[in-house]
Parts: C-alpha cells; sequence; structure tokens
C-alpha cells in the first residue's frame, strides 16, 4: 500500500483550528515506553513526519519530565495537569500550577504562543471553572490559542465549554477502548469540541499482540505501571482473550490488503470527520505504515464486520490499573491517579 505523500487537513473542534488528519504522540520518544530513544534518531523522524504533512505533534512537560518538548521545540499542541515526583505523577490544576507550567513551556519551546494547550488530567479538588478561568486568562494574553481537555467527564466538559470555548477533548478510543461513545462523544459533537484519539493502536497491541506485549522493554509501563501496578489487559487469561479477538481482526486486515494496526486506524477514521488519531511511535517504518491508513477505505459491511469482532466489552481488562481508573465527578481521586475523573 502506497504511503500517503502529503496528510490532509481538517478541522479541529469549531473555533477554528485545522490540523492534520492524523498527529503523532510523541511520548514515546522520551518516557514511559522503555528508555528515552537516541536523540538523534527522533530528531530524524520528526523531521520526516513534518516533511511528510503531518502538523499535530502531542507532547506534554511530563514526557521526560521535560524532555519531550525540548526535543520537539515549535509544536502545535502541549498539555499540562500533572507533576512529576519520581516515578508518581499528582494531578493538579491550580490556577498558579497552570499559569507555571504554561510560562515554562513556552521558554523550553522557545515560542510566544502555544496553538492547542490541554489540561492533561481534570483535578478534581479544584472546580473546573477555576482552572478553566486561569486558561481563559491565558488566551486573553496571547499565550495559548485554543484550550483542550484530556480524559474529562462529559459533565465537566460542559461545565468547562461554559467558562471558555474548548476545542478539542483527547481521549483514549480505539478498537479496544470504546466507553467514550456512550456520553463523551455525543457532549463533544453537540457542543462543537473536535475529539483527539490517543492510543489508537491499543498501546501498540494491534501491531503484533502477545508477541508484542513478550518484548516489551524494562521500565515500559505497559509492563509494570507506577507502584509497580500491572495492566490488566496485558495479563494471563487476559492477554489470551484479547489475542484471540485480535486474531480474528488481523484476518480481516488480511482480507482488506492491509495490517492490523492500519485497520485499526481506519476504524478511529471512520468515526467521523471531528475525530484526529495521534497513534505514537520511534519508528519512520511504522509511522510510514500508520499514515497508509488513511488509505484504507472502510465500507458500511466493513463497519458492521468490525463492530461484530470488536464491540464494546469484546475485550477483557481494565485500560490502567485499579488505582488509575476513571473517577467520577463527585469524587476525590487520591493524588497519584493519573486519570483526574
Amino acid at each position: 500500500m502506497a504511503v500517503a505523500t502529503s496528510v490532509p487537513r481538517m478541522k479541529l473542534g469549531s473555533q477554528g483550528l485545522k490540523v492534520s488528519t492524523q498527529g503523532l504522540g510523541c511520548m514515546g520518544m522520551s518516557a514511559f515506553y522503555g528508555q528515552p530513544k537516541p536523540k538523534p534518531d527522533m530528531i530524524t523522524l520528526i523531521r520526516h513526519v513534518v516533511e511528510s504533512g503531518v502538523t499535530f505533534l502531542d507532547t506534554s512537560d511530563i514526557y521526560g519530565p521535560f524532555t519531550n518538548e525540548v526535543l520537539l521545540g515549535k509544536v502545535q499542541l502541549i498539555s499540562f495537569g500533572l507533576l512529576a515526583d519520581g516515578m508518581t505523577p499528582a494531578v493538579r490544576g491550580d490556577p498558579a500550577y497552570v499559569r507555571a507550567c504554561c510560562e515554562a513551556s513556552l521558554k523550553r519551546l522557545d515560542i510566544d504562543c502555544i496553538d492547542l494547550y490541554y489540561q492533561h488530567r481534570v483535578d478534581t479538588s479544584v472546580p473546573i471553572e477555576v482552572t478553566m478561568g486561569e486558561l481563559k486568562k491565558l488566551v486573553e494574553e496571547g499565550k495559548i490559542k485554543y484550550i483542550g481537555m484530556s480524559e474529562a467527564s462529559a459533565s465537566t466538559i460542559k461545565r468547562a465549554h461554559a467558562v471558555h470555548p474548548i476545542t478539542a477533548v483527547q481521549l483514549e478510543w480505539s478498537l479496544w477502548t470504546r466507553d467514550i461513545e456512550e456520553d463523551i462523544v455525543p457532549t463533544c459533537r453537540e457542543l462543537g469540541i473536535g475529539i483527539v484519539a490517543y492510543s489508537p493502536l491499543g498501546r501498540g497491541f494491534f501491531s503484533s499482540g502477545p508477541k508484542f506485549v513478550a518484548n516489551l522493554e524494562e521500565g515500559d509501563m505497559r509492563k509494570v505501571y507506577f507502584n509497580f501496578q500491572h495492566v490488566a489487559r496485558f495479563q494471563g487469561e487476559n492477554l489470551e482473550h484479547n489475542a484471540r479477538v485480535l486474531e480474528r481482526i488481523t484476518e480481516k486486515a488480511t482480507r482488506k490488503g492491509c495490517t492490523p494496526s492500519q485497520l485499526a486506524l481506519a476504524w478511529v477514521h471512520h468515526q467521523g470527520s471531528d475525530v484526529c488519531p495521534i497513534p505514537g511511535t520511534t519508528k519512520i517504518e511504522y509511522f510510514n505504515q500508520n499514515i497508509a491508513a488513511l488509505s484504507v477505505k472502510l465500507t458500511p459491511e466493513d463497519m458492521a464486520e468490525l463492530e461484530s469482532l470488536a464491540a464494546a466489552g469484546a475485550f477483557k481488562g481494565e485500560r490502567y490499573p485499579e488505582t488509575y481508573v476513571t473517577y467520577k465527578d463527585s469524587e476525590t481521586p487520591p493524588l497519584n491517579s493519573w486519570k483526574g475523573e
């Protein structure tokens, strides 16, 4: 399958932001997925990504921490909200922290304005209206152009949007993570908010399943998460069950003349023109394969077949360890919670 020479553009949300129809998740270059990758190799990859027409690069101050921002330089997205304390991230959304994170990121990126600035995780100990109020000030001061949220509930998105229009909400969405479809996706569409799908390849699972899991490096959070907890989807009977589902998806991909990863990405693209997946990779070869997913066309019959193979609940195991589950608005998560709510 030929690699697209130039990735087309899309409108992300209704506030005026335009990005490439597929982005690049950059976390794995610097953190969490094993050891940081060699800087020269990552610079070569980033240049290739930009030359291919991808303008949507996803980074965060916690990736490294900080080193991923320095690596990327001028990017189209940055997020705040996690304070690195050894290997334990803490969620914060107080105004002073919001402003400090933004100012520090601007310096590391050597730019005057960040295009899209996310709240990385929701701090339920701070009213979302307070956090959004500070972000609104940063927009008015010209330090950020658009505001985004990540891993927020439908009710919190509505409350935040009432303070200042939200341009995009970033959430995990893939063939094996579909819990956002009932409430969050309809809410975003009702409000004209774009959807950014992170981990659209199941954190790499759709590349080669159990073989991929077996070859994870020491220090990879998919192997052993923070506080030495395991991600249930990659363990024991869950992994065996998920591998059997992947086998059927792989058979479908073979009939379509693409890889399972490309089929998984194509499925995300076919969820709507307001959805932008941001698969991560550290290799040019895999980036090219991911971009080629834009050429995979799925018919209504294809989508129906995939729905039968990977309906909500088809895969077993939580996407994060129990400590990091998604919290409800009325609950206050522990400080080391990744999920915020």
